[in-house]
């Protein structure tokens, strides 16, 4: 027979068995849950029945609910719980993952978690927490197996059973060789380390100058690594060739998927970081509008455009059907060359300075499609009001708009990489605000030029 409990949606089901404060059941309830609908669910609670959620499970499997939720929801509901409780929970976590949930706590909370932990712990999580997040250093991991130069097999491996316990929980795929000063010296492959004779010391079985990357190298610079070398991940060092965590490739594929997930949000006007539904309804108004509110004075700019030739507009009525087409059309076009711009930018295959370049590359572009696209409306117009000089004022005005949208789209975000400004934020509102002024503009004006011919 079926419970009363179990006809309600997931979600109450689950915010139920936390009022309950039946921790066991709500895990076990979330077990049966799919990965994605686990996520779903936890994130329709209450902010408080999250917080409460998490005190009532074990740390470890606290830890992986946190692990799968938004960050914006892991860090609120760390902040809900007791320090203590929160420490417990982020103990359990990955280093890479404790660092980035501490950058997004309040400093005031984030202290008092770290209050809780071992002095040495949370001296280690402080330091990791305090690398830009998209550097080999912000996104490295610290549980890694390190042996010091001129142990023998025997030893190394009566290490790895002594530290069995610890050492479960890591991905090992290599053990470390490293100087008494902590300087990479050699990795040392499992399979080597099992095969080798018992008296043979790792120096002269570890496979010496691995490749490594460097602890502030950038994540395009971390990219093209892994596309050159196909490791699992690679030692980080830092300028003193002191081993300092490990870098996953998986890490470096996840920090691309999420700056692109931000560089998106930002042409979208999503400003402030990441937004959900379930944050607070002014914040998200709030954020919304910084963006919105800055855009309807732009519009009201290209608009005036419009104001300033009435007349020609109101004598050749048919011109209003095509403004938005011309507009929307330029502005595509731009959209595609701001695209290019800002992904060779994050490739770093051109930097602020190559705006000659980037406005050939966009020149020729522009003449062939603007006569293609000019041509097409054109035709459309002349057959629409079987009149040729219509055609050729919107066919005109669309492939002069269309040249210089794609230079303006190309080179946008170079200048404003020049004057450090974010280009995906700002990139979208000047073009468009630019193609629809040049736009209105153009058609219009030949217009009025041609006025006797198209009354």
């Amino acid at each position: 027979m079926t419970s009363k409990l179990e006809t309600l949606p997931p979600w109450e089901q689950l915010t139920a068995l936390v009022a309950r404060k039946d921790g066991i059941a709500a895990m076990a309830f979330m077990e049966g849950l799919e990965p994605l609908e686990s996520v779903r669910v936890v994130s329709r609670l209450e902010e408080h029945d999250r917080a409460a959620l998490l005190a009532l499970l074990t740390p470890e499997d606290a830890a992986d609910v946190i692990e799968h939720m938004p960050d914006s929801q892991a860090s609120e509901a760390l902040e809900n719980l007791e320090p203590t409780e929160a420490a417990r929970i982020l103990e359990e976590l990955p280093s890479d993952a404790q660092a980035d949930l501490l950058a997004d706590l309040e400093d005031e909370d984030a202290e008092a978690i770290l209050a809780q932990m071992e002095p040495e712990d949370a001296q280690d999580l402080r330091e990791l927490a305090a690398y830009p997040e998209d550097t080999a250093g912000g996104l490295m991991i610290t549980e890694m197996v390190q042996v010091v130069n001129g142990l023998s097999v025997d030893q190394v491996v009566d290490h790895f059973r002594k530290f069995s316990e610890e050492y479960s929980s890591y991905d090992v795929q290599y053990a470390y060789v490293v100087s008494d000063a902590g300087r990479l010296l050699g990795v040392l492959r499992l399979r080597d380390l099992l095969m080798a004779p018992g008296g043979d010391k790792v120096e002269t079985i570890m496979l010496r100058d691995p490749h490594s990357v460097q602890i502030d190298a950038q994540l395009d610079e971390l990219v093209h690594f892994f596309e050159e070398h196909h490791f699992f991940g690679a030692p980080v060092l830092n300028a003193d060739g002191v081993l300092c965590g490990v870098l996953r490739s998986s890490g470096v594929e996840a920090a691309v998927v999420d700056k692109s997930d931000e560089t998106f949000r930002r042409t979208q006007g999503i400003v402030g970081g990441e937004e959900l539904r379930s944050m607070p309804l002014f914040l998200r108004s709030r954020r919304r509008l910084a963006w919105l509110s800055v855009n309807i004075l732009l519009n009201v700019l290209a608009a005036s455009v419009i104001a300033m030739h009435q007349e020609t507009l109101e004598a050749v009525i048919a011109l209003a059907v095509f403004l938005p087409i011309i507009s929307d059309m330029s502005g595509c076009s731009g959209s595609q060359a701001v695209a290019v711009s800002l992904r060779e930018l994050t490739l770093g295959t051109i930097s602020s300075s190559d705006l000659k370049t980037v406005l050939w590359g966009e020149i020729g572009l522009g003449i062939i499609n603007g006569l293609v696209l000019g041509l097409l409306i054109g035709c459309v117009a002349w057959a629409w009001k079987g009149n040729p000089w219509l055609g050729m004022v919107v066919g005109s005005a669309l492939a002069f708009n269309t040249l210089l949208a794609v230079c303006i789209g190309g080179a946008i975000p170079l200048i404003l990489k020049k004057a450090k400004k974010d280009p995906a934020l700002a990139s979208g509102p000047i073009l468009t605000t630019i193609t629809d002024m040049c736009g209105f503009f153009l058609v219009l004006s030949l217009a009025a030029f041609l006025i006797d011919k198209l009354s």
